[in-house]
């Protein structure tokens, strides 16, 4: 039984995952269960090359940050299970949370976050009520979302990046990750505005 579990591990899924594994010494959020499944098949980073992201190096490929995202994740905060080679193919809201049904298994949480592309292709059964044209994409590209009210579909169900109705751009699908996590955590703070951050 997860608190949280992150569908998809692309720029917002790992970002997401990052600042809510990074609350890990927080009170309200150091017995926190917390989830990624990361399956990247299908992610836009794949194809990308980065030389207009403040903080990244000219050059950097997408699946550097593909690589080196799993990497920060597991090194900086390991009790973040990263769940591997397994595709989400069913959401099933049970009214007291969510079960999530991969090709390989089953898993119960609290929240689901959905944190994968914004094609048409998208075939997770239980979002099909939520699915709408893109309101920030070109129509013959047949990019689709997911309706939202500033990333909450309903009750435990959040949506980030490009699916949130984002454009595709790394920076904001990086910082639609960061919010869902800080709203998240918020939650988990019994409302109090809540974030996270490194201080030298």
């Amino acid at each position: 039984m997860y608190d949280v579990l992150i569908v998809g591990g692309g720029a917002s899924g790992m970002s997401c995952a990052l600042v809510l594994g990074s609350a890990k010494n927080k009170a309200f959020a150091k017995d926190k269960s917390i989830g990624i499944v990361m399956h990247q098949r299908s992610s836009h980073l794949q194809e990308a090359l980065f030389n207009n992201v403040l903080g990244v190096t000219p050059g950097t490929t997408g699946m550097d940050i593909l690589t080196n995202g799993k990497e920060q994740l597991d090194t900086l905060y390991p009790h973040v299970e990263q769940i591997e080679k397994e595709k989400v193919l069913e959401i099933i809201d049970n009214n007291e949370g969510y079960t999530i049904i991969t090709n390989k298994n089953t898993y119960r949480s609290n929240i689901v976050v959905v944190a994968v592309g914004y094609t048409n292709l998208i075939n997770i059964k239980g979002l099909e009520d939520f699915i709408e044209p893109h309101p920030r994409a070109k129509a013959e590209k047949n990019r689709i979302w997911l309706k939202n009210d500033n990333h909450l579909v309903k009750k435990g169900l959040y949506v980030t990046g490009t699916l949130a109705g984002w454009r595709s751009q790394f920076a904001i699908a990086s910082g639609s990750g960061a919010q869902v996590a800080t709203d998240i955590l918020t939650l988990w703070n019994n409302g109090e505005h809540t974030k996270v951050h490194d201080k030298v």
